[in-house]
């Protein structure tokens, strides 16, 4: 038993150096910022009364993390920043005088990872800009220990799923269950674990502070995060109170369905609280990821139970009955296993481009590969099974099975680390905004200011943001907007353009641009009953 513990401990420490081995990724987050008023680096006549911030989702505030400081380093952003959904509005003080001024972010995307940056415009002229007092970059320390505590949650699973079906159905009643239980009984404690300290980090996470840091717990429980792990934990201890007769060979089948049903909820709240939650098919990625981690921890649990117990302790006939059936699981719980990864790695990719440039999809390639070859050590066990040359030889099938298990603690930490690395799809989409093209005009009429939007200002598909204002610069509340796109050199027709209001004074709309050339967008706000103008803006079209 002490020699079994042993190997366990040594098994989880190797999966710690294997999350910190991994080569540190770019900060956690699945939000990007799509486009802001003023945009990055804009010279404006007069300080804005606003910044207001569009996220390509929604997002929640992180308390005094939202902040525009102004020329001589003072804040002036005014208290109250708005949210809603995607769009963050922040009220700013006009009197910070002229020069540049910086504003900088952090906010916490659907998925529960925080999202951080900032950019600089000018009022008047440019000058030195400011600094911040403090960082809002994410912690070192708090970013491994999150890894590692998921990587923790997810050996849990390991050891607790797949005894507790071995133990189930195909434990020989001749056998003592000490064993097995020690190890079930190991994993409900690494879960429960990792479900409070990622509850606990999760306060420092978000807010990129220190690790012993809880001053926005209160935060994390009223999120869609901390309902889940607190709905996680609820279940654990059901659970808990279930597998104490399983233990001991007395439960009925009762309770074994109520076992599965109460797992089968557990499990559903790793992804709610992860990427699947967020992802473009967030109900198609949820039962996914929950599949994949069920399929995980049913063949590597079942493993674990072969080689640390069923190939030393039963004898030739009982592993003659058991490892038939169980090569026919664990060629199941592979298939299913290979299927999800490849449906999550095709919603969270998007592309072969992303899957080779960017940090998750070389974490997907390197995961991939490994898997491949526990795959060719799985198909030889089983062709040993198929042989009936497991039964004589209990010990090459051990051997074998361990080398499984060996390579699959490595699968684990890529895939804790994968949990904490931004989507490839979305990594991309950051690059391409950030590589992209901009048109930026304030647009004047007798009635109002608008400033117009165009991102990327290039063939194809552009977004457009409007913001109306009024001639003191104030925002100005707009009862409807119209728009259109024209190309008169190509005697293309104007187009209407879909415009949707965000907020009051700000709406946006998407339009394609098919070919290259001076577009003009014609813009009619009405702000009353009668009083209504158009303005024009010409974007080049590259």
């Amino acid at each position: 038993m002490a020699g079994m513990t042993r190997r366990i401990l040594l098994a989880l420490i190797a999966g710690v150096i294997a999350v910190l081995a991994t080569p540190p990724a770019p900060a956690s987050a699945h939000a990007v910022l799509a486009s802001s008023n003023p945009i990055a680096n804009a010279v404006l006549p007069s300080a804005p009364v606003e910044v207001v911030l569009t996220f390509t989702e929604s997002v929640r505030e992180v308390p005094d993390r939202i902040r525009v400081i102004g020329p001589n380093g003072e804040r002036v952003d005014k208290s109250g920043a708005t949210f809603a959904g995607a769009v963050v509005t922040i009220p700013v003080d006009q009197g910070g005088g002229n020069g540049t001024y910086l504003v900088s972010y952090r906010v916490i995307s659907a998925d529960s990872h925080p999202v951080s940056g900032g950019y600089t415009y000018s009022v008047g002229a440019p000058s030195a800009a400011p600094s911040l007092n403090e960082s809002n970059d994410d912690n070192p320390v708090v970013d491994n220990a999150i890894k590692i505590v998921r990587y923790f949650g997810y050996a849990g699973l390991v050891l607790l799923i797949g005894p507790v079906l071995v133990l189930s159905l195909l434990w020989p009643a001749r056998l003592s269950r000490s064993g097995p239980a020690a190890v079930i009984w190991t994993g409900m404690g690494l879960v429960g674990f990792a479900t409070l300290a990622a509850l606990w980090l999760q306060a420092p996470y978000t807010a990129g502070a220190g690790l012993f840091d809880g001053s926005g717990l209160r935060d994390v429980l009223s999120s869609t995060f901390g309902t889940a792990l607190l709905i996680r934990l609820g279940l654990l201890v059901a659970i808990a109170l279930l597998l104490r007769p399983l233990l001991r060979g007395q439960t009925g089948r009762g309770d074994q369905i109520l076992l599965v049903v109460l797992g089968a909820g557990a499990l559903l709240t790793w992804p709610v609280a992860g990427h699947p939650a967020a992802s473009p098919v967030a109900a198609v990625s949820v039962v996914v990821d929950a599949v994949h981690l069920a399929s995980m921890a049913v063949w590597l649990g079942g493993l674990l139970m072969l080689v640390v117990f069923l190939l030393r302790r039963a004898n030739e006939k009982e592993l003659g009955a058991i490892l038939p059936i169980w090569s026919r699981w664990a060629a199941l719980a592979v298939s299913a296993l290979v299927l999800a990864g490849t449906v999550q790695a095709l919603i969270e990719v998007g592309t072969p481009k992303a899957l080779v440039s960017t940090s998750y999809g070389q974490l997907i390639i390197a995961k991939v590969g490994l898997f491949a070859a526990v795959i060719a050590v799985a198909a030889y066990s089983r062709n040993l099974v198929r042989k009936r040359i497991a039964g004589g030889q209990p010990r090459l099938l051990r051997r074998t099975v361990g080398v499984e298990l060996g390579i699959t603690a490595v699968v684990l930490a890529l895939s804790a680390v994968l949990v904490q690395t931004t989507p490839a799809r979305t990594a991309e989409a950051n690059d391409d905004l950030t590589d992209a093209g901009y048109y930026s005009q304030m647009l004047t009429s007798s009635l109002f200011n608008l400033q117009v939007d165009v991102d990327p200002a290039q063939t194809g598909n552009n977004s457009i943001h409007l913001y109306a204002y009024d001639k003191a610069n104030k925002p100005l509340p707009v009862v409807e907007w119209k728009g259109t796109a024209a190309l008169p050199a190509n005697d293309v027709a104007p187009i209407d353009i879909p415009l949707l209001p965000l907020t009051d004074n700000h709406a946006t709309g998407e339009i394609n641009f098919p070919l290259a050339g001076d577009w003009q967008l014609k813009f009619t706000v009405r702000i009353s009953d009668i009083d209504q103008a158009t303005v024009t803006a010409t974007v080049p079209a590259k």
